[in-house]
C-alpha cells in the first residue's frame, strides 16, 4: 500500500514533546474509520483522550532510508458530534541523543531537522459516501505535560503544566523517507513484576527491587498532592556494599520524573525505556512509600516463545532463564547490544553470534526480517556493512559483524524454511561476500582478508587489557570470509541458482586452501606475517598488541568452519582440550564463545565441553549466575570475584552475546539439529548427547511442523530417552550408542541406550 503523506510540523517552541490535533464533527458515527500515521520521531495517536494501540515507539526504529507508517481502527473511538484527534510527538529514534554518536554531512548530528507527524483518515459511514482527510496547515499545535522524553535520559511529566494552543501547524516540505506499511512486530507491554521491596541501602537511599532485570519502565500507582514529584533513577546492580550503582550508564541519565496533579492515576513515561533491576527513589512524598505501589512493566517486540528447557541442574535452569530475559531485554524494535546505557544500537556482531540461540528460543523471523532489510539498505555500495544497523554509525567494517548479512537470513531460514524470506535477503549475501573479496584482492591475494581493522575477538581474555583478545584478526576475517562464502553457496543452491552455487562453493575451497597455507603449519595454527600478525606493520592504539593464534578462538573457528583437512582436525582438537586445560577455563570473546564448546564435543572432547558449561568460576556461564544475575553479563568479569565491577565505560549487565552457548546445550546435549535440506524443522537429527553430571534434560520445541520433546533420564548404567516429533517432521534418531531409528511423520518413542 502505498500513501503520499503531507507531513506537517510546528513552527513553535513548545517548551514541551508537540501535540498536532484538529476537531471533526460527525452527524453519525462512521461504519468503518482508519488511521494510517507516521513520523519522524516516535508519537501516540490519541483519539478523544485515548491513546490508539498498546504499542510504544512507533513508527518503530528503521534505517533513515525509509520509514514505516501504523495503521489503526478508529471506529469505536470515533462518537456522533465533535472529536478531537491527537498525535503526540517525541524525537525518539530519529532526532534523540541515540541517534546523535557521530557527525553528518554539513555537522549534523541528525538525519532530520525536526520531529515531524503525518496521517491519513479513511471513513465510511452507512450510507456508503466515503470522506477522506489528511493532516495539513489547518491542524493545530499545542503543548503537552511531556516537558522532555528521551531514550537515554529519560523523561519529565508535569501533570500541571497548562496546555497551551499555540496556533496552526506548517507544512514540512523536507525531503522524507520513503513510506511503507508497519510490519515486524510492535513493542508490547509483557510481563508485569510487582516490586519485591524497598531496601534502605547503607547510603541511606531508598531502592525499589523488582527481583529480575527487564527493559521497560517503572508503572507507578500514586495520587499525591498537585505540584508534588516524584523522581526514579534505574540501574542494574547493587554493588558490594549494598548501594544502587549506575555508574556503567555512560552518559545516559535514565531517570524519570513526574509532578503530580492530586489525582489518583497510574504514571508510566510515554517515548522512554530503561534497562534495570533497581529503581532509586529520588523524590517522593511520602518518606516511605509502599511496595505495592511500583509494578515494572517488561518491553520488548512481539515474538513468541517457541523453546522450553529444564534440567536437574538448577544453575543451568537460572542460566536459561537469564538468556531468555537476555533476549526479551534486547529485542525491542532491533537487536540491540543492551538496554541501559547510552549505546543500545544494533550491533552486528552481537547478532551474528546470537542469531542461532535467537531463532531457537522465539520466533524471529519477522523481526530479524525488518532488520535484515534495513541491513540491506544501510548496505553501501560496495558492499560494505556497518557494524551498527540502523547505520547511526558505521564504525569499523568488521569480520564477525559485517557477516551477520549471511549468518542471520541462514539461520533464520533453518528455522523458518521461508525459502522467499532467504531469497529477500540473498542479494545482501552476495554483496557483502564480494566486498570481501573485493578487499583482499586489494591486498594482493583473493582469498585472504587482510590488512584491514576488525574488532576482532572482541573482550576475548586470552591477553590481559586489551579488547581484541590475542587471536590474529586476519586469521579471523579470513575464517569468516569463508564461512561467508560457504552460506552464500547453500542459500544458492536451495534458491536453485546453480551459477551462483559454483562460484560460491568453489570460493569456499580456494579460501579453504589459502587458509591452511597462511594459518596452519604441522597441523597447528600459526601467526601469518601479514596486517596485525606482521610485527614491522604499524597498528594504532589497541590494534598494537601481542599477536597469537594459539588460542581457543582460533582453533574453534578452524574446527568449526572446516578450514582442516582430516589429518590436521586431531591434532587441532587435541591442541584445544590443552589450551583449556592449562588456563583452567575459556578465554574466548564474543567471536570464540559461540564456537567452543562445539569444536570440543564435535571432536572428541565432550566431557571437557561440559566442565566448561559447568564450571561456576570466574570467567564462566555459571559465574553470574553465583553472582545473582537474572540477565547475561557482557563481560566474563563484569563483577570480579572480590565484588568489583569492572571498567564502568563498557560494562553491560544485559548483553546477550554470550547467551549464544544455548544453541549447543539445544544442539549437543539435547541434540536437536535442522538438515540444511530440511529447513523449518521439515527434517532434523536427534542425536542427545548426556553427561550424568546433569542425568535429567528435557526441551520442547515448536517448530513450523508442530511441537517437538525430547526428554532423557539418565538412571545408572542407562538412559532413558522420550521423543516427539510431529507431523510432517522426518527425524533421524541417533543414540551414543549407534542406535539410530528413522521416523517419517508423527511419532512418539521411548527408547533406553
Amino acid at each position: 500500500m502505498k500513501i503520499d503523506f503531507n507531513y506537517i510540523r510546528s513552527p513553535y517552541d513548545t517548551k514541551s514533546c508537540p501535540i498536532f490535533f484538529c476537531e471533526k464533527s460527525f452527524t453519525e458515527r462512521p461504519k468503518k474509520a482508519v488511521a494510517y500515521v507516521t513520523a519522524i520521531g516516535v508519537f501516540d495517536l490519541i483519539i478523544n483522550g485515548k491513546k490508539c494501540g498498546d504499542s510504544f515507539f512507533a513508527p518503530g526504529w528503521t534505517s533513515e532510508k525509509r520509514v514505516m507508517f501504523v495503521k489503526y481502527d478508529i471506529t469505536k473511538l470515533l462518537s456522533v458530534g465533535k472529536n478531537t484527534i491527537a498525535i503526540l510527538a517525541g524525537n525518539g529514534y530519529a532526532l534523540g541523543d541515540i541517534s546523535s554518536h557521530h557527525y553528518r554531512e554539513n555537522d549534523k548530528i541528525h538525519f532530520f531537522d525536526n520531529v515531524a507527524v503525518a496521517a491519513h483518515f479513511d471513513l465510511t459511514f452507512e450510507n456508503g459516501v466515503k470522506e477522506r482527510f489528511d493532516t495539513d496547515e489547518n491542524w493545530l499545535i499545542a503543548s503537552s505535560t511531556v516537558i522532555s522524553s528521551d531514550f537515554y535520559q529519560g523523561e519529565l511529566c508535569d501533570l500541571t503544566a497548562p496546555v497551551t494552543v499555540f496556533g496552526k501547524a506548517e507544512m514540512d516540505k523536507g525531503k522524507k523517507p520513503a513510506a511503507v506499511p508497519f510490519y515486524g512486530g510492535h513493542v508490547i507491554p509483557h510481563e508485569r513484576l510487582k516490586a519485591i521491596k524497598i531496601i534502605t541501602a547503607p547510603n541511606g537511599e531508598k531502592v525499589i527491587d523488582f527481583g529480575q532485570e527487564i527493559a521497560g519502565f517503572v508503572e507507578i500507582n500514586y495520587k499525591g498532592n498537585a505540584g508534588e514529584r516524584i523522581k526514579l533513577s534505574h540501574g542494574e546492580m547493587l554493588d558490594k556494599l549494598g548501594n544502587f550503582y549506575n555508574g556503567n550508564l555512560q552518559w545516559a541519565k535514565a531517570v524519570t520524573e513526574y509532578v503530580l496533579d492530586g489525582k489518583q492515576k497510574i504514571h508510566r513515561p510515554h517515548f522512554t525505556y530503561q534497562g534495570f533491576r533497581y529503581a532509586r527513589i529520588d523524590e517522593f512524598p511520602e518518606e516511605n512509600p509502599a511496595a505495592s505501589m511500583f509494578t515494572a512493566v517488561a518491553l520488548y517486540t512481539e515474538m513468541e516463545q517457541t523453546c522450553s528447557f529444564s534440567c536437574s541442574d538448577e544453575r543451568i535452569n537460572k542460566l536459561f532463564s537469564n538468556i531468555i530475559w537476555g533476549q526479551k531485554s534486547n529485542f525491542t524494535d532491533v537487536p540491540t547490544d543492551c538496554p541501559q546505557r547510552s549505546e543500545r544500537f544494533g550491533w552486528t556482531g552481537d547478532s551474528q553470534v546470537f542469531c542461532r540461540t535467537a531463532n531457537i528460543n522465539f520466533d524471529v523471523k519477522r523481526f530479524y526480517d525488518r532488520w535484515l532489510t534495513d541491513m540491506s539498505l544501510d548496505q553501501h555500495d560496495d558492499g560494505a556493512i556497518p557494524c551498527v544497523i540502523p547505520a547511526v554509525f558505521c564504525g569499523n567494517i568488521s569480520a564477525g559483524w559485517g557477516d551477520a548479512a549471511t549468518v542471520c537470513p541462514w539461520e533464520t531460514y533453518l528455522a523458518c524454511g521461508d525459502k522467499k524470506f532467504l531469497s529477500r535477503h540473498y542479494p545482501m549475501m552476495k554483496k557483502w561476500v564480494n566486498y570481501i573479496e573485493t578487499r583482499a584482492q586489494n591486498y594482493g591475494t583473493p582469498y585472504l582478508w587482510a590488512g584491514d581493522m576488525h574488532y576482532g575477538d572482541w573482550l576475548a581474555m586470552d591477553i590481559e587489557n586489551e579488547l581484541l583478545g590475542s587471536t590474529q584478526t586476519d586469521l579471523i576475517a579470513t575464517a569468516f570470509y569463508a564461512y561467508s562464502a560457504l552460506l552464500c553457496a547453500k542459500a544458492a543452491k536451495f534458491l536453485g541458482k546453480t551459477d551462483d552455487f559454483i562460484k560460491y562453493d568453489g570460493l569456499y575451497n580456494s579460501i579453504r586452501e589459502e587458509f591452511r597455507k597462511a594459518f596452519l603449519k604441522n597441523g597447528l595454527p600459526v601467526v601469518c606475517p601479514v596486517a596485525d600478525g606482521d610485527p614491522k606493520t604499524p597498528h594504532p592504539n589497541v590494534y598494537s598488541r601481542h599477536v597469537s593464534n594459539d588460542t581457543q578462538t582460533a582453533i574453534s573457528l578452524i574446527l568449526n568452519f572446516d578450514l582442516c583437512n582430516d589429518d590436521e582436525r586431531k591434532t587441532l582438537a587435541k591442541r584445544l582440550s590443552e589450551l583449556v586445560k592449562e588456563k583452567g577455563h575459556l578465554t574466548t570473546g564474543f567471536i570464540g564463545t559461540p564456537h567452543i564448546l562445539k569444536a570440543l564435543s564435535d571432536n572428541g572432547y565432550p566431557k571437557q565441553a561440559y566442565d566448561l558449561l559447568l564450571s561456576d568460576k570466574m570467567p564462566s556461564w555459571l559465574f553470574p549466575v553465583t553472582k545473582g544475575a537474572t540477565t547475561v553479563w557482557e563481560r566474563w568479569n563484569g563483577i570480579n570475584e572480590n565484588g568489583d565491577f569492572a571498567d564502568p565505560d563498557m560494562n553491560s549487565f544485559n548483553h546477550y552475546a554470550y547467551g549464544s552457548v544455548f544453541s549447543w546445550i539445544f544442539d549437543y546435549a539435547i541434540g536437536i539439529t535442522v538438515d540444511d535440506d530440511g529447513a523449518g524443522y521439515n527434517k532434523i537429527h536427534i542425536a542427545p548427547h548426556p553427561d550424568k553430571r546433569i542425568p535429567e534434560m528435557q526441551v520442547e520445541k515448536k517448530t513450523p511442523q508442530g511441537l517437538i520433546k525430547v526428554k532423557f533420564s539418565v538412571r545408572n548404567n542407562s538412559v532413558e530417552y522420550k521423543i516427539e516429533i510431529p507431523e510432517n517432521c522426518f527425524a533421524t534418531i541417533v543414540l551414543p550408542s549407534g542406535k539410530t531409528i528413522g521416523t517419517n511423520g508423527k511419532t512418539s518413542l521411548t527408547l533406553t541406550d
